[in-house]
């Protein structure tokens, strides 16, 4: 019989990120300083980052080594595995071979660790006290929390407030690692507070949380800010997923022709497929795909635009496709999926015809997610699950084609504190939400005009 699951051995994990900055066809487009309409400096980002992360963002070494104190903790639940969707694929009766990277074996149940631990281990070597945050579904939330605890930080978290609703168990394990966690929109904040004044029942945005966030971090010198996606340093950290998923395809003596991510901020996407970049570029067929909601269509149908990471124009001008800072994404249950841009890694790529997008609305997802957990057994986080969808739906080309393709996805969480979004779903209360083109040209009429 096949080997479903590739395992690496610990010593075989990689111990070093990969940094495609250097790599890329066309460099990224300089992040812009929100006063001075200038380039940004290290100085620039020092009051909210520590050092070391900065030059990572900025880095234009190929490779950066992993600390050992890192890797000792990677090794909590790295490598992860790469499984083989044999049960999907017979359900399907395809001949595409279905492999996906699962991410979901860490503590927090998804790949924001990997960025998480990462993150704190260089604020406490800068001597950091306190970590301020978002968190959309509460993925990077749980993360976050974990990762201070093992490094002895505070953690203040400011969560979504559509999704700490949604999903109050993600809530109890923050606070189960010591995270202190915020409904945002909060009056903590001014930001939270604007907010509220012109819309007391605001659903909340990353948007939103991530004002909050970064006031709350440039407002206290004991305290500096932590991104669990868009930024380069987190692509950066996220790449040992790609790197391993190499290895074990090499292993499994597969060779990927189809590529699938799910995308919000783009950190799991970005991790997962770029260290696959040099085989694309040197002409080698290799379909990159990134897949998100049409409730929050940035990449398909965003303009690439400079645009603030926030709703508070606090954060830097970053050169991506955007919805607009000013953009609320609907309600819908993919509250990690909920942002108005993405990483400039990602949505350079996208922009030059290298990575692919598709959107999907949300009951054809979780139809994806409930055909998988019925023929895999693991029920996946609904924004996995729009990796999911685009993966079956590859397969089925491939049946009606009869071509015999090697599709990997990143699995890039668990859903075990969905279950409210299930719920929904199979009670058919979901609604689908195609976002209209009126609310992303209102949206879209606050960019910035920014001509460098």
């Amino acid at each position: 019989m096949e080997e479903v699951k590739i395992y690496l051995s610990e010593k075989e994990m990689p111990r070093e990120w990969y940094n495609v900055l250097p790599d890329l066809p066309e460099p990224l487009s300089p992040p812009i300083h929100p006063g001075t309409g200038k380039p940004v400096g290290p100085e620039d980002l020092a009051p909210i980052f520590p050092m070391e992360l900065i030059k990572q963002e900025v880095s234009q070494e190929r490779w950066i080594g992993i600390p050992d104190e890192l890797i000792d903790i990677y090794k909590m639940w790295r490598p992860s595995p790469l499984q083989r969707a044999i049960h999907l694929e017979r359900f399907l009766k395809t001949p595409a071979r279905i492999y996906f990277k699962n991410e979901s074996v860490s503590a927090a149940g998804s790949h924001k660790p990997n960025t998480a631990v990462a993150q704190a281990y260089y604020n406490k070597k800068a001597g950091v006290k306190r970590l301020a945050t978002e968190t959309g579904a509460g993925q990077w939330g749980s993360a976050l929390s974990f990762a201070c605890n093992l490094f002895g930080l505070e953690c203040t978290v400011y969560m979504v407030k559509v999704s700490y609703e949604q999903k109050p168990y993600r809530k109890f394990l923050m606070q189960t690692w010591g995270g202190k966690v915020y409904s945002s929109p909060t009056n903590l904040t001014n930001a939270g507070k604007a907010v509220l004044k012109k819309d007391p029942n605001s659903p909340g945005s990353l948007g939103i949380a991530i004002s909050e966030a970064v006031e709350d971090a440039a407002a206290h010198e004991d305290t500096k800010y932590a991104l669990g996606s868009v930024l380069n340093h987190v692509v950066l950290h996220q790449t040992i997923v790609g790197l391993e998923t190499q290895k074990q395809l090499k292993i499994a003596g597969e060779q990927a022709d189809i590529l699938i991510g799910c995308v919000g901020g783009g950190s799991n996407f970005g991790g997962f497929a770029v260290p696959f970049l040099s085989e694309k570029l040197k002409g080698r067929d290799i379909k990159i795909i990134g897949v998100e909601p049409t409730s929050c269509p940035t990449l398909t149908k965003g303009p690439f635009r400079y645009d603030f990471g926030d709703i508070a124009k606090m954060t830097p001008l970053l050169m991506m496709y955007t919805l607009g800072h000013s953009f609320v994404p609907p309600a819908i249950h993919a509250g990690g999926l909920r942002y108005h841009g993405a990483a400039p890694i990602v949505s350079n790529l996208v922009n030059q015809k290298i990575f692919e997008a598709v959107a999907y609305p949300q009951n054809s997802v979780f139809e994806a997610a409930i055909m998988f957990a019925k023929t895999e057994g693991i029920i996946p986080a609904p924004e996995t699950a729009h990796a999911i969808r685009c993966a079956i739906d590859e397969a089925i080309k491939c049946r009606e084609t009869k071509e015999e393709k090697c599709i990997v996805f990143n699995f890039s969480g668990h859903g075990h504190f969905d279950m409210v979004s299930y719920d929904k779903y199979l009670s058919g209360k979901l609604e689908d939400y195609v976002l209209p083109e009126d609310k992303i040209k209102e949206a879209l009429s606050e960019l910035p005009d920014i001509k460098i």
